[in-house]
């Protein structure tokens, strides 16, 4: 989760395409485009987080498996590369 407490705020200027904030501002139900853009980046840094969390939970279930000899399969049958 993204701290909102204390954080530096600088003054951007971009040249945006118009629908894309004015979508995103409805879509997420917020009031203002500096409001749209704050939360669309809060989302993207939680969910690249949560990402990086479960690829690293997914690693290490698969070098514990591989160190314990366990064959690992996949949906349709294929053994998991390095795991027995």
């Amino acid at each position: 989760m993204v701290n909102r407490e204390k954080v530096e705020r600088q003054q951007k200027h971009t040249n945006l395409n118009q629908a894309k904030p004015k979508t995103a501002q409805k879509l997420l139900n917020v009031h203002s485009e500096i409001e749209t853009i704050d939360l669309a980046m809060e989302d993207v840094i939680n969910e690249e987080q949560k990402s990086r969390r479960a690829w690293a939970a997914h690693n290490k279930f698969i070098r514990q498996a591989i160190s314990d000899d366990v064959k690992i399969e996949d949906a349709f049958g294929r053994l998991i590369p390095g795991a027995k």
